[in-house]
């Protein structure tokens, strides 16, 4: 057991002596070289550096030409493309001019804008186009029931045997009256309806 652990030892000092020698290669720096008269001898030193950089620095997110990480395209994404945060930005600013605009003008909250007159404006909206089918129909057997009351009361009065002398009221057997008051109660009835709705 002890041979193992002196094999183990033995390789884990090897392995930290060869990643020591490894980090002090890479922050090496190669040193500037003073430049020549010659132009050759600067581009072999640009040559040389960069292949210093090349053999050294490496990894998957180094861009060894920037000496910084790799972003993986050329361009961004977004460039040149409407995106929705430029959007938002935009509806932002509008909404932050006409707040100063609407303070600006000094102008009181109208609370008659901000709420309807009604709580139930809505459903009485979409109510409304329901009811029109329903309100002819009713309006049709009010009517059918009137002339039945008429017909009723004119049998009534053609029985008891009254003289026809051209008054319709009297005839039908409904007096003026009582014709006017059963409208007005009808129009009250109308009106509790729509206010109760």
């Amino acid at each position: 057991m002890s041979s193992s652990h002196a094999s183990l030892d033995a390789a884990s000092n090897d392995r930290k002596a060869r990643l020591a020698k490894l980090a002090a290669l890479k922050r090496k720096q190669p040193e500037p070289e003073e430049p020549t008269a010659a132009g050759e001898d600067s581009e072999i030193a640009d040559n040389s550096a960069s292949d210093v950089t090349t053999k050294f620095l490496s990894g998957r997110n180094y861009d060894a030409e920037t000496r910084g990480p790799k972003l993986g395209f050329e361009q961004a994404p977004h460039e040149g493309k409407v995106t929705v945060e430029a959007q938002a930005a935009e509806i932002a600013e509008a909404v932050k001019e006409q707040a100063q605009k609407d303070e600006d003008g000094d102008q009181p909250i109208d609370l008659f804008k901000l709420q309807p007159k009604k709580p139930n404006w809505d459903l009485r909206r979409d109510l409304d186009e329901k009811l029109k089918i329903l309100n002819v129909r009713t309006e049709n057997a009010i009517a059918r029931l009137v002339r039945q009351r008429i017909e009723t009361a004119q049998r009534a009065a053609k029985e008891r045997g009254a003289p026809s002398n051209g008054e319709g009221g009297e005839e039908v057997g409904i007096e003026g009256d009582a014709l006017v008051e059963g409208i007005h109660m009808r129009e009250q009835e109308v009106n509790d309806d729509e206010d109760t709705i």
